[in-house]
């Protein structure tokens, strides 16, 4: 499995140092949308090799969630060169969070 697992210690160079963008997914245990998108994530990191995919767990690292203001789950957050370029929040469908990678990709190559 390509998803990778971050925590408040290792968000850093999981995902502000990263050599790829990188799509986080702030999720919860409690959170019945971020399990529906779990899977779905999961098969993206295995599928999509030019990006990252990582998932951190709010309740168990909640730094990273007031650092980039997460105030609802899922959360998803796209970096590219460790600055967001992309927030989703909500239980997106598979096709929805392909558009959401792509959208994000072309408006960071746009600014650069």
């Amino acid at each position: 499995m390509n998803t990778i697992h971050t925590t408040d210690q290792s968000f850093q160079k999981d995902v502000l140092e990263a050599s790829k963008p990188v799509l986080v997914d702030f999720w919860a245990d409690w959170c019945p949308p971020c399990k529906r998108i779990s899977p779905i994530l999961d098969e993206i990191a295995n599928e999509i090799t030019d990006i990252s995919v990582c998932k951190i767990d709010i309740v168990a690292n909640p730094e990273c969630m007031r650092t980039y203001d997460v105030k609802g789950l899922p959360t998803l957050l796209f970096f590219v060169n460790g600055s967001i370029v992309g927030r989703k929040v909500g239980a997106l469908s598979k096709a929805q969070i392909l558009d959401f990678i792509t959208q994000s990709t072309t408006q960071s190559q746009q600014s650069e």
